[in-house]
């Protein structure tokens, strides 16, 4: 295995790359931002997930102990505009999307992180927080005339760097993001920390009335309640570092007096689509409907194919994404999945046995170089690439079981590491009866409403029959696969 000490990190903060070393030797704590649960995940969310879990696990590969903290936030104006269009309770549309994207990863390959905290599992956190900041004077309460119920602001200008992460001057900052403009605001540049409740919206007491937090907040509290005063790193896409992340480090620094809050700023690059039309490139969003939902991939596609895909790329550039693309990446892993084929001759020792000993070697050596360059997984994917070649000319070369095991168990180690199973596989099965499932109980629900309740009761027992469990609710037929 690789030394620590060789891994070198691009930092964000200091826009250089820089000897990776902890704050507790041993121990990594690291910290990611997730997702805002009002939607269905898509492949750019899944593609900050396998980022930041080749990180962790090329870690834990090289001797650490990795915290690995993941939250999502479960309050939020879309959540509530999303609950309010549907009729549901905003918690309950956002632990079923919670539910369902932890599901998703599953089948991506990702590790579970050591904690999934949510914003609303810690309301005291985030209040008390926002009440020492009132006190050392880094924000302030305020409201309209006339009405009880307050916001909170942080005084950006009282903190003394601010910018420091993005590089932005405040006139940049201003001219850059789109700034609440309230008449009660000290500075235009003043963020929310805790927003006063309004009509038909989650509310949690405070001592400036019912409201609920701001989202920089809800990070700050969260990573400072699992993971201490400081980490190691703080991840999460390119397009957070500000105004997130800028005001995260700016709360927890005068939360703290302790700087730097996370010693790594580790960004991902975002993913982007080829317009099959124009073949233009264009940014993944919904208000351009290019959208690739995780759970639309996974329909069609082995979740290794996603997985490649995101390795044979740099983690810090844009990733782009077409079937063409998709269609090079599936041939790619079924090479390497065919390098696991069993031996044809029964030769154990030989030149050719040495030659394949010396490439797993070299393989493993340049895998570990190329990772140790700020996760260079291209760079660790050619090393297996060649140790696949190497595999194959020993195999019709002859060379028997032994020795073809030795480099094959190489293979499968240095993919593991990268999170990659070469294990042939289909999408989840959850995944691919979906669309069926909703076109049954879309029919479930019309036999209902035509008082046909025997045909509605058939349908329900044969999907039970299948492991298909259906939950009617006032708002309308759940269901989920149980295996």
């Amino acid at each position: 295995m690789s030394t620590p000490s060789e891994l070198q990190l691009y930092n964000t903060l200091t826009r250089t790359t820089e000897p990776f070393t902890t704050l507790e030797p041993g121990v990594v704590r690291m910290y990611v931002c997730g997702v805002t649960v009002y939607d269905d995940a898509h492949i750019g969310h899944a593609m900050s997930a396998i980022v930041f879990d080749v990180m962790r696990r090329y870690l834990e590969w090289s001797g650490y102990h990795v915290l690995h903290i993941v939250n999502f936030t479960d309050v939020d104006d879309k959540i509530i505009n999303r609950a309010n269009l549907l009729g549901i309770d905003p918690h309950e549309l956002a632990e079923r999307y919670i539910e369902e994207f932890l599901e998703q990863l599953k089948v991506l390959n990702v590790l579970p992180a050591t904690r999934y905290p949510r914003a609303t599992g810690t309301m005291p956190d985030i209040i008390g927080a926002i009440e020492r900041l009132i006190e050392q004077g880094y924000a302030y309460a305020a409201a309209p005339d006339g009405s009880t119920a307050q916001d909170v602001y942080f005084r950006v200008e009282r903190f003394e760097t601010y910018g420091k992460l993005s590089r932005r001057s405040r006139e940049d900052m201003l001219g850059g993001t789109r700034v609440e403009v309230v008449a009660y605001k000290e500075s235009p540049a003043d963020f929310a920390l805790w927003k006063a409740a309004k009509t038909d919206e989650p509310a949690w007491d405070s001592p400036w009335g019912p409201g609920r937090p701001g989202w920089h907040i809800e990070c700050s509290a969260m990573s400072l309640k699992h993971l201490g005063e400081q980490m190691d790193i703080h991840g999460g896409g390119n397009d957070l570092i500000f105004p997130h992340h800028e005001n995260e480090i700016a709360q927890s620094e005068s939360l703290t007096g302790k700087a730097p809050f996370s010693r790594f700023w580790v960004h991902n690059g975002m993913l982007q689509l080829v317009n099959a039309q124009t073949g233009q490139v264009e940014k993944m969003s919904k208000s351009l409907g290019n959208l690739v939902t995780i759970k639309q991939f996974l329909i069609d596609d082995d979740g290794a194919v996603l997985r490649l895909l995101v390795l044979g790329s740099h983690y810090r550039k844009p990733l782009t994404y077409n079937e063409e693309v998709l269609a090079d990446t599936r041939r790619k892993l079924e090479r390497l999945r065919g390098a696991l084929q069993g031996a044809t001759g029964s030769h154990e020792t030989g030149t050719s046995v040495d030659t394949l000993v010396g490439a797993a070697a070299a393989a493993r050596e340049q895998f570990t170089f190329a990772m140790n360059d700020d996760l260079n997984t291209s760079g660790a994917l050619a090393a297996l690439f060649e140790l696949v070649r190497a595999i194959n000319v020993a195999r019709d070369a002859g060379v028997g079981e032994g020795p073809l095991l030795e480099a094959q168990t190489v293979l499968l180690e240095l993919a593991g590491v990268l999170g990659l199973s070469l294990e042939a596989s289909t999408p989840s099965t959850a995944l691919e009866v979906g669309p069926f499932v909703d076109l049954l109980l879309e029919l479930r629900g019309e036999l209902r409403q035509a008082k046909q309740f025997a045909l509605a009761d058939k349908v329900r027992d044969r999907l039970s029959a299948l492991g298909v469990v259906l939950e009617d609710t006032p708002q309308g037929t759940r269901w989920k696969f149980e295996r």
